[in-house]
């Protein structure tokens, strides 16, 4: 669980119910995935879905934030919009 988006550098906390990830574990938040990305990932070029929120309370022993905290890696790489853009078109294109 990535903690900033990779766009606009917001933070997004576990618990956060405004991250979006693609299938890899891109990270953006919902603002910038709708205004800026089109709903496609700039990185892989799928699609985002809501990052599940992980459980603080221990339900299961072992299972929980404080067993498996979210990385604390900041991946910051704000968005070329004209490459994107391409890559939009091209998806577009392609269907």
């Amino acid at each position: 669980m990535r903690p900033i988006c990779e766009h606009c550098a917001i933070e997004l906390p576990a618990d956060s119910v405004d991250a979006r990830i693609c299938s890899y574990e891109c990270t953006f938040c919902t603002d910038c995935v709708e205004m800026v990305l089109d709903g496609v990932c700039p990185n892989c070029g799928g699609g985002f879905e809501r990052r599940p929120v992980r459980p603080v309370t221990e339900w299961r022993p072992g299972v929980s934030l404080e067993h498996h905290p979210p990385v604390t890696e900041r991946r910051h790489k704000p968005v070329d919009r004209s490459t994107h853009a391409a890559l939009i078109s091209g998806q577009r294109t392609a269907s």
